[in-house]
């Protein structure tokens, strides 16, 4: 295995003990974005190697000189496409910011610069981050690299497939209802949604403003703790982000799950979910069992509704954020000739948005229009407090819930873009933690019958990132899971 294959704390040590430059750890993972990138296609736009070359060779000078470097000085990441970044094409995958360059960087952006870290570029994605499979990229889908002709999920799936293919060291996706999780899940990595409020959005293109949330899609889970280290915290420039101490979250690694209450959800594990998904989530939990974790059956009854409210509730907040896109101020304008105005809006709109985000912007709207906003967002609304007690009513017993990710492994290219039902169920257990924002980790625990990853996804209570890290980090210790890597 090449430098591109290490995790962030692995390069971390061997840079800070002098076994590698900076630069020759950029120039291999340059060099494997050379060598796989046409296949996998995981990124949007790449930042020019000699720039990415030129940032390395400055952090190995500082480091000769003895100055003070961040906590990831030299580590090379990448973004996904919806994060602002100054200078640098933000397009979140769609025709109507095909060009739009960001004067300005989002709150994780500069602290991941004052950390040191080294951009490669903006990954591909859902557009408006609005799919479960990055297929509805304006751009090109991303190839699954544990099978090509497979998705790699969505909607952070540049970032998962860059991860899982060595692309990067690590990377930031973002998770609406499930975004990060799902396709850390299906690419065999691990993904991090901090609770709601934990990480500043400012400067993230929004998709539902109460439930994106950005976090790390990672190799390992110290990696996922290291990064979360970095872009944690208050920002007075986002009103949600919560003011609160950020713990150093890597001291929550210590291995010892001993007495740590585990809760299955029943309502998780029956119909749906494919049975070579739920054989490796049974033998993790006797894993966490032989390991001193205490394993029992919990009860969250108002959990099947939480995806039919999640698409009320998702989709009335796209279609109000997305209003913004009308081809006045910037972004794509119809370069047909118009009657005015309204058919200038029309017209940009008809061609600037995606099939995918059209249909949502429609469902938003409808469910918020005079005569349905009662019956559809209101109630929606409700069912997201009664969800939100249920999850408060088993974490009275457990600690962490242990969830499947997917109810099924990632499945070929163009299975489910014609039937959007079925791609919106891809999601059924993971849009109810957005819909209470807890934290929520996803990491791989098997393989199915084709040999692709299964995820497990470990629950936590409010700001409890610390519980399930060291929950995640003890299984990863004991198994090999995250070690297996596709072969492209």
């Amino acid at each position: 295995m090449t430098s591109a294959g290490w995790t962030a704390h692995e390069c971390k040590e061997k840079l800070e003990k002098k076994e590698i430059s900076c630069r020759e750890l950029a120039q291999a993972v340059l060099e494997r974005i050379e060598a796989v990138e046409d296949r996998v296609r995981a990124y949007i736009t790449q930042q020019p190697p000699e720039e990415v070359l030129r940032a390395a060779a400055s952090v190995d000078e500082r480091r000769v000189r003895g100055e003070a470097l961040g906590p990831l000085a030299g580590i090379p990441i990448a973004l996904k496409d919806l994060l602002c970044t100054r200078g640098v094409r933000t397009t979140c995958a769609s025709r109507m910011l095909e060009n739009f360059i960001p004067p300005y960087n989002a709150t994780v952006v500069e602290k991941l610069h004052a950390a040191g870290t080294l951009l490669l570029g903006k990954t591909n994605m859902d557009e408006f981050a609005m799919g479960s499979s990055t297929e509805t990229s304006y751009f090109y889908p991303t190839h699954n690299p544990w099978d090509l002709e497979r998705v790699p999920g969505g909607s952070s799936g540049g970032s998962a497939a860059a991860v899982a293919a060595d692309e990067t060291i690590v990377a930031l996706g973002s998770d609406t209802g499930g975004s990060i999780r799902q396709p850390a899940g299906l690419c065999g990595t691990v993904g991090l949604k901090p609770t709601y409020g934990r990480v500043s959005r400012y400067g993230l293109v929004a998709y539902g403003s109460s439930l994106d949330q950005i976090g790390p899609l990672t190799k390992d889970v110290r990696d996922a703790a290291l990064l979360l280290n970095v872009i944690a915290g208050r920002d007075r420039r986002d009103a949600t982000s919560a003011d609160r101490p950020v713990p150093d979250y890597t001291r929550a690694l210590t291995g010892d799950i001993r007495g740590l209450r585990f809760g299955m959800p029943k309502e998780c594990f029956g119909e749906g979910l494919r049975e070579d998904v739920k054989a490796p989530l049974e033998a993790a939990a006797r894993t966490l069992e032989a390991l001193g974790g205490r394993i029992e059956e919990v009860s969250i009854p108002t959990f099947h509704y939480g995806i039919a409210a999640y698409y009320l509730v998702a989709t009335a907040e796209a279609s109000s954020n997305l209003a913004r896109y009308d081809g006045v101020v910037y972004g794509y304008r119809t370069p047909q000739k118009v009657s005015g105005i309204v058919e200038m809006y029309m017209k940009t709109r008809a061609e600037g948005f995606g099939p995918e985000v059209k249909r949502r912007i429609m469902l938003g709207t409808y469910v918020l229009s005079a005569g349905y906003y009662d019956a559809y967002y209101l109630n929606a609304s409700r069912v997201r407090t009664l969800l939100r007690r249920d999850f408060d009513a088993a974490f009275d017993r457990v600690d962490v819930l242990l969830m499947p990710v997917s109810p099924t492994p990632a499945f070929k290219i163009g299975e489910k873009t014609e039937d959007p039902l079925q791609m919106y169920l891809m999601d059924v257990y993971t849009v109810t933690l957005n819909m209470v924002g807890l934290p929520g980790i996803s990491l791989p625990c098997g393989f199915s019958r084709e040999g692709l990853p299964v995820g497990m996804q470990l629950i936590g209570k409010v700001f409890d990132e610390e519980t399930i890290l060291r929950a995640a980090d003890a299984f990863e210790q004991n198994t090999e899971f995250h070690k297996q890597k596709p072969r492209l």
